[in-house]
């Protein structure tokens, strides 16, 4: 840098900063882009030329030249200076004491040295203009490195330089490099008392429940500090609800000593002597639930707070717990607040550096869909995985290197300063408030037992643990410090300690003398505990709410397609899709879209929110939705459902990132704290929803059964072998299939818009919420035949089989069941071929099984009649698996299945060969050929 010229900008001469170049090209580049982000001493360099340096003559004599060289010599320290003080910003974290257990901090580092500025111990007491830096317009040299060492270089190391927003480098700047005032006597009291509370909880469960799995917070009893900071912070500021999302490490602790979950209680799951039939006791082990209650400061201040129900799929409650946020957020906009729920993760640090979920969810929080007013993050960092190193578990430096692709402030605090903590914990919440952006707090403790309490982890780790054993707790450390310093007595200490032990004792006494219920939670709550483990499939199925519209209402939400604001340029390709919604009511065929666009704006009508999400859904994949328009000129948007006037309910479509694990994730957290709204996640490609697995597994398909969870989000699956390959033809129904138990879903793959019309708006209208799996067309999108009239939507109901009302039944000799857009197929090849010996009876919802609906189909039909079960599907894929045994029973004889072959990929990548495939499938099951099972 030092001998170029940039952009018209005069030559560095002589200005050389060795390795710390790299700072003032940046410091460059910030100035070019905006003076006003650079110090005053960086902007006067960059305007004007520095001279040469000063040389000296050969007498030595003093000259006015050499006067002026003097004074170029100081303007050129003062650079150097300032350039010392950046240097601080951006590598003094990596010097900083956050480690409480590493024998040695590394001293020093050689970006940080005078000489790397060229400065030396002579320029120490000589004063430099540092504009600001800690509240100062002038220090000597001595001055500044001593600030800068407090600033940056104690118990908290500090990253955000690394942030592109000048605004928000200088707001953490003022607060950090300003003098911090030490905490009152008050506040060291409450620390200890938090300590000694989180502490006591730990000792007693170790003493009283030996082997048992607990997720210990020892070592980390800072984080009960950290959050009730946090949690102190937020009352009155703004915040009137608190939710956590965490993973098992501290969560005990957390439940008792912040939710306010009694100790009887949990003492109660660890005798495991509760009602086997209900939710908490034999759903899910203790440190996998949730709960719900009230932050309670030692000054009286409350505020609601729950941590969500979560597996052990580390990171997975991250995304859930942003949507439950997100949906009390959209709640409360009615009122005009913003951002009133506090969003707090708590994560583990090889979980944090090593599940890609992470970085999904840090990605959505500044996406319009998915914003919560930013996230403070907590890392409990003990240093460790399960047995894995931080050498073998990531890449990084850090274990929150990841929170930067974000441009997210990240704090490193020791956790054996617990009053570091809390400054951290009020910074990373006051930045939250002004920016409504993540902050990440990386708090730096370790793990005295084993990852369980039941393993030993001096095998993996033994020199870690010599010190860790080695090691008083964070409590004692800091009740001696205050003992020393003389704000309190060792006899407060010890008397504190012992009502600690005395509370937990006698809870102890009670749970072992009187069992204790499960403290009740109101129903459709986000832990809701109260709902019952054994449900009947049948009586899910029975219920059914009124799901039929009136004509008028129709064409209101019609009306809505074209009617766009003034000077709004639809797209020419978009104009007569919407145009022909209008037409489609007269003339009986209502598409697949329509039908949706109906549903959906019959529900707003209603005063049912929606909310739709997923991959290009606003437009939808395949060109269909249109629930979101674009100016052809302007690039301005509008939404047409969303001007259905005044007393119609919020439609929200959105477009959203590339992901489904996290997306999904979202939805379901979303639809948790939003039963009165539809909630749908729509995958690009049915197949897609594999990525989302884990949420499928973990939370959509067993939540009620493990935790009393109930959610009524649904998933729009496009699903068709229609020669397009493996990874675009299918959702994998028999995934969900065998996922199905208790009445915990709805699985449908109608055949017919309107039926599909009716399908969403019962999901909306029941009251009793269960998730919704929906395998939607692509191909009969725009299929002339599969269409409905407008009296299928304003009369009568979804039907979970739809019979052969054109079969003369006397005549049947074959009777074919399919699901989907095989029946198009099939029904087509009949009609060419006047089989009038065929019937053909679509199942439209395969669980909860229709058994009464496809039983009465069946008896209709004579008993010497063959029934064959058709999918595209291979054979040991799709429904059949699942259907097999329910069919055969009903039907009362042997049930053949017409099929693709098994197969290991779902279908094959030749268009050609597919088409082949489909004629022989739809001739050998509508013929008199055998099925591809090889079974008559």
């Amino acid at each position: 840098m030092a001998s170029q010229s940039r952009a018209g900008q005069p030559a560095l001469h002589g200005l050389e900063f060795g390795i710390n170049e790299w700072l003032v090209d940046e410091q460059y580049e910030r100035y070019l882009h905006d003076p006003g982000s650079v110090d005053r001493t960086w902007r006067e360099l960059f305007a004007s030329p520095i001279p040469a340096p000063r040389r000296e003559t050969r007498n030595g004599a003093t000259t006015a030249q050499e006067s002026a060289d003097d004074a170029d010599d100081a303007a050129v320290k003062a650079v150097r200076v300032a350039a010392l003080i950046e240097a601080y910003r951006v590598r003094g974290h990596l010097v900083a004491d956050t480690d409480p257990i590493t024998a040695a901090r590394a001293a020093a580092h050689p970006e940080l040295e005078l000489t790397a500025f060229g400065l030396r111990d002579d320029d120490l007491q000589r004063e430099f203009v540092v504009d600001g830096f800690s509240g100062q317009a002038t220090m000597t040299l001595r001055d500044v490195l001593k600030a800068l060492q407090e600033s940056y270089c104690r118990t908290v190391g500090t990253e955000y330089m690394h942030i592109q927003s000048s605004q928000e480098r200088r707001w953490i700047q003022q607060r950090i490099e300003s003098p911090q005032p030490p905490p009152d006597v008050a506040e060291q009291l409450q620390i200890l008392y938090r300590l000694g509370a989180a502490e006591a909880f730990e000792t007693f469960l170790q003493t009283k429940y030996v082997g048992q799995k607990r997720y210990s917070l020892e070592g980390g009893e800072s984080a009960i500090v950290l959050l009730d900071a946090l949690l102190l912070r937020s009352i009155g500021h703004g915040v009137r609800e608190a939710v956590i999302g965490m993973a098992h490490r501290g969560r005990l602790n957390v439940l008792a000593n912040i939710i306010g979950k009694s100790y009887a209680e949990i003492f109660h799951e660890f005798e495991d002597a509760g009602d086997i039939r209900s939710v908490q006791g034999s759903g899910d082990v203790k440190y996998h639930l949730g709960a719900e209650g009230t932050y309670r400061a030692l000054d009286g201040g409350m505020i609601a707070v729950c941590v969500v129900a979560n597996p052990s799929h580390l990171e997975l409650v991250g995304p859930v717990a942003q949507g439950v946020v997100r949906a009390k957020q959209d709640r409360a906009a009615d009122g005009g607040e913003a951002f009133p729920v506090l969003p707090i993760a708590v994560h583990g640090d090889a979980a944090f550096a090593g599940q890609g979920v992470v970085f999904e969810t840090l990605n959505m929080s500044q996406l319009p869909g998915y914003r919560t007013g930013g996230t403070v993050h907590i890392v409990i960092n003990n240093q460790l995985g399960f047995t894995t190193s931080p050498a073998n578990g990531r890449s990084s430096a850090y274990a929150t290197d990841v929170a930067r692709t974000v441009q997210a402030p990240i704090f490193h605090v020791n956790a054996d300063d617990p009053e570091a903590v809390v400054r951290v914990a009020r910074l990373a919440f006051d930045y939250r408030q002004a920016f409504h952006k993540d902050v990440v707090v990386d708090l730096i403790c370790y793990r005295r037992h084993g990852h369980s309490e039941v393993d030993d982890p001096s095998i993996t780790q033994p020199a870690m643990y010599d010190r860790i054993d080695a090691r008083a707790s964070v409590r004692k450390l800091y009740a001696e410090a205050l003992v020393h310093r003389g704000d309190i007595t060792e006899r407060q200490v010890e008397g504190a300690l012992r009502d600690y032990q005395g509370h937990l004792e006698r809870a102890f006494t009670q749970t072992r003398a009187r069992p204790v219920p499960a403290s009740p939670m109101p129903v459709n709550s986000v832990n809701d505990v109260n709902a019952t483990n054994h449900v009947s499939a049948q009586h899910v199925a029975a219920s059914q709410a009124a799901t039929a519209i009136t004509e008028a209402a129709a064409r209101q939400v019609i009306a809505s397609q074209t009617a766009v604001p003034g000077g709004f340029t639809v797209h020419a390709r978009v104009l007569p899709q919407l145009q022909r919604r209008t037409t489609m009511l007269d003339a009986g065929t209502i598409d697949w879209a329509t039908a949706e666009t109906l549903a959906i704006g019959s529900l707003l009508l209603d005063g049912v929110a929606v909310r739709l999400a997923g991959q290009d859904s606003r437009r939808g994949t395949f060109g269909q939705r249109h629930a979101v328009l674009t100016d052809r000129r302007t690039g301005a948007e509008h939404t047409p459902l969303s001007s259905l006037g005044p007393r119609a309910a919020d439609f929200a479509p959105y477009d959203s990132m590339l992901s489904e694990l996290g997306a999904l994730a979202f939805e379901y957290g979303y639809s948790l704290a939003r039963p009165d709204a539809l909630v749908l996640w729509e995958a690009q490609f049915g197949d897609f929803a594999n990525g989302a697995q884990a949420v499928i597994d973990e939370y959509i398909a067993s939540s009620e059964q493990k935790w009393g969870q109930r959610s009524g989000v649904t998933l729009l699956l496009p699903h068709g072998l229609e020669g397009q390959g493996p990874d675009h033809s299918s959702g994998r129904i028999e995934r969900f299939l065998q996922l199905c138990a208790q009445g915990n879903m709805t699985v449908a793959m109608p055949s017919l818009p309107g039926n599909y019309f009716h399908l969403l708006r019962q999901q909306a209208l029941d009251e009793r919420r269960r998730p919704l799996v929906v395998f939607t067309p692509k191909s009969m999108l725009r299929s002339k035949v599969a269409t409905s009239g407008l009296t299928e939507l304003t009369m009568g109901a979804f039907r979970a089989v739809i019979p052969d009302e054109t079969a003369d039944t006397a005549r049947i000799r074959r009777v074919l069941v399919c699901s989907g857009k095989v029946f198009y197929d099939m029904d087509a090849h009949r009609r060419s071929a006047d089989l009038s010996d065929t019937a053909i009876v679509r199942l439209e919802r395969l669980y909860p099984f229709p058994t009464q609906e496809l039983g009465a189909e069946l008896a209709r039909f004579p008993t010497g009649a063959e029934v064959r079960w058709v999918q595209e599907e291979p054979e040991n894929q799709g429904a059949w698996s699942f259907v097999e045994p329910h069919v055969q029973r009903l039907a009362g004889r042997a049930v053949a299945c017409v099929s693709r072959p098994q197969a290991s990929s779902p279908a094959v990548g030749s268009a050609r060969r597919h088409a082949g495939e489909q004629r022989d499938l739809v001739t050998s099951a509508v013929g008199h050929g055998r099925g591809s099972s090889g079974r008559p």
